[in-house]
């Protein structure tokens, strides 16, 4: 059984958050949320895996990602 995800960071953890309780993510509610929370480009990156590019399953990101 995989680990659950729970992103480092909490200006990140509020964005996932916001995020999932969106309804649906587009590029656009990414960069809204980047913006929301004062995110780093890495964060914004991680975030776009996980809500645009594999629409909430498990990522291809790096686990150094989500540990730094």
């Amino acid at each position: 059984m995989p680990k659950p995800l729970i992103p480092k960071g909490e200006a990140l953890r509020h964005a996932f958050q916001w995020l999932a309780e969106q309804g649906h993510c587009t590029l656009k509610t990414v960069e809204q949320a980047s913006l929301r929370f004062d995110l780093t480009p890495r964060d914004e990156e991680f975030l776009l895996r996980q809500f645009v590019h594999h629409r909430g399953a498990a990522s291809a990101a790096p686990d150094s990602w989500i540990d730094a």
